[in-house]
């Protein structure tokens, strides 16, 4: 069995001297506690030495990839093709795959082969002999800074403290600018106030009081390079007009020389945001896509770089920017805020004020996805930043139609769901089904309607003859003590009557007997009056 060694320093082909011994896994370990003892199991059959640390570095990647370099694959051409009989312990087993395929050679690799390799590894000053330790130590190190280099892909484009840099330097000129030209206006303002009315563009105004100076020479001067036609006349107009102060050639001289700086200070910007917008694309595409060159670039800046910015949630990227505010609401135990860099992104400006919260929360969970993607993945493209805009859209469209809408796969597809209504069926208890007795019969039913029927006519006609006596009364001029008497007498039979209603009718004989104690009674009140 042979066996292929990669160190540092070179390729090394070893020959098994004794196999038996291998089958002992477990004890394997004890047969390299020596070189001596290792000189027993293993021999050096062919050591490949590396020329330099980059041609170290391609042999590792290679190997890293699970690739065949040309190097290896000449090597084995030559020592492990004449015992192409014998197997080969390789440590790993995807390029055992691959020299199987491309040079037709049987590998190895299990357990064994892995135990193997480190007694070898644990003896290898002792194996390989004309290989000083300190060049090998020296060969270790310079391969694993390479290697670091390479696995970070450490190279101009994906420096992200560039942007830091670029877009401090942009806020700077902005501020920078805005003074530069406040004081402009202000300053020039005194000589010709009309002018700062007619011309609102900051540039444009800096640009015709450079080319023209004092306000007397715009009749006579052309700024058809600079001003439309219209706005021309007007300023042509004012100045004939102005009630500005008069003002010395030596200030006319100091306007236009901080008129020169404003310009060059403004091709300057627009030249350095044409940089930041390159260096975007290069390093973060999906974020450039997702909210544009100027909040990806204040949000890799807030937190100090692209992968640490990887590193935050989605909750936080939201809110990055608004750290005093976020820290108020907590103290004072209100709102905490919705959105901080991200609200000067496009797709949060152009929403509603009702909508803004669910629009910055969904962009900033896709914005943190497409950060990972450009952080951390290899491939350069922007097409994941563009599919997840093209949800945000969706859903904000869907947000402004007020539809009911799945946002899944391209974020195209329609939810077919109807609006939900709570339907609740309230069901009354039907206590007819407890009672084991008969229903009431219909005739039974028609008895008692009548009787009611009957009885509310006996009311009717007591009431009309009260009332036909209380006229009588009247009409006798009887004293007001009597009419306090047949009050309490409607009392009474009032009472009688709701007492009547509630027991059944009486029978006639029972009226007739009524009727007369009544007229009994009525002339013993005659004689007691």
């Amino acid at each position: 069995m042979l066996v292929l060694f990669e160190t540092a320093a070179g390729y090394a082909i070893f020959k098994v001297l004794n196999e038996k011994k291998l089958q002992e896994v477990d004890s394997l370990w004890k047969e390299f506690e020596t070189p001596e003892k290792a000189n027993k199991i293993v021999k050096l059959k062919h050591f490949e030495k590396f020329q330099d640390t980059t041609e170290a570095l391609a042999a590792s990647t290679a190997l890293v990839e699970g690739k065949l370099s040309k190097n290896l694959k000449k090597i084995l051409k030559k020592i492990v093709a004449k015992d192409a009989h014998e197997q080969l312990a390789v440590a790993d087993a995807k390029l055992g795959g691959v020299i199987k395929d491309k040079l037709n050679l049987s590998c190895i690799h299990s357990p064994m082969v892995t135990e193997l390799m480190r007694g070898i590894r644990s003896q290898i000053e002792g194996l390989i002999t004309g290989l000083p330790s300190r060049e090998m130590a020296a060969m270790c190190l310079g391969l694993a800074h390479s290697l670091s280099r390479y696995k970070l892909k450490f190279s101009p484009d994906k420096v992200d403290t560039m942007i830091v840099q670029a877009i401090s330097l942009l806020d700077d000129l902005d501020k920078e600018l805005n003074n530069y030209i406040m004081r402009c206006r202000e300053w020039y303002g005194w000589h010709f106030p009309e002018l700062g009315k007619i011309i609102t563009d900051n540039l444009t105004y800096c640009k015709c009081v450079r080319k023209v100076g004092d306000r007397r020479n715009f009749a006579s001067s052309d700024v058809s390079d600079i001003l439309p036609e219209e706005i021309e006349e007007d300023v042509k107009a004012a100045a004939e007009i102005s009630m500005g102060t008069e003002v010395s050639e030596e200030d006319i001289n100091n306007i236009i020389h901080l008129c020169d700086q404003v310009i060059e200070i403004s091709e300057y910007r627009t030249q350095l945001y044409d940089y930041l917008k390159n260096r975007m694309m290069a390093i973060a595409p999906n974020l450039t896509v997702m909210v544009g060159e100027l909040v990806g670039a204040r949000l890799i800046a807030h937190a100090g770089s692209l992968l640490n910015l990887a590193k935050h949630p989605a909750s936080t990227v939201q809110i990055l920017g608004a750290e005093k505010a976020l820290f108020r609401a907590l103290k004072t135990k209100r709102d905490t805020p919705k959105f901080g860099l991200i609200y000067h992104a496009s797709l949060v400006g152009q929403t509603t004020a009702k909508n803004k919260g669910k629009i910055s929360r969904m962009l900033a969970a896709k914005t943190a996805l497409t950060i990972r993607y450009d952080a951390l993945g290899e491939d350069t493209s922007a097409e994941m930043g563009a599919e997840n805009r093209l949800k945000v859209e969706t859903r904000l469209r869907h947000l402004e139609e007020r539809g009911i809408r799945r946002i899944s796969g391209t974020g195209k597809a329609l939810a077919r769901t109807d609006k939900y209504q709570n339907k609740s069926e309230v069901k009354v208890y039907d206590p007819s089904g407890d009672s084991t007795l008969p229903a009431v019969s219909k005739k039974k039913k028609i008895q008692e309607v009548e009787e009611q029927e009957e009885g509310v006519a006996v009311k009717a006609k007591k009431f009309k003859a009260e009332m036909k006596e209380e006229e009588a009364d009247v009409d006798e001029g009887e004293p007001v003590k009597k009419k306090k008497k047949k009050k309490e007498k409607k009392k009474q039979a009032d009472e009688e009557e709701e007492s009547q209603t509630e027991e059944p009718p009486p029978s006639p004989t029972v009226e007739n007997t009524e009727k007369k104690k009544k007229k009994k009674k009525k002339p013993k009140d005659e004689d007691e009056d």
